[in-house]
């Protein structure tokens, strides 16, 4: 497809999206505002644990890379 059609295909879809949570669609559902905060209320929390685990995951193994790394200086050195 080309890169023009996808422009314009995602364009299409974020104005639609915007157009939902602000007036909704008129006739059938009401204005996906209320919706949309549901949805974050309950998945904000859910992303920052994930953060957190994520932050925790990187700190640990860059403590497992100074340790070893401590562990090599400290190695006597083997002369040829």
């Amino acid at each position: 497809m080309h890169p023009v059609i996808k422009l314009i295909i995602g364009v299409i879809l974020a104005v639609g999206s915007i157009y939902y949570i602000v007036s909704g669609i008129p006739g059938y559902l009401g204005p996906g505002l209320p919706d949309l905060l549901t949805v974050l209320n309950g998945a904000i929390p859910i992303l920052v644990f994930v953060l957190g685990i994520f932050i925790v995951w990187l700190e640990l193994d860059e403590l497992k890379v100074e340790k070893e790394i401590s562990r090599e200086e400290k190695k006597p050195r083997r002369k040829k």
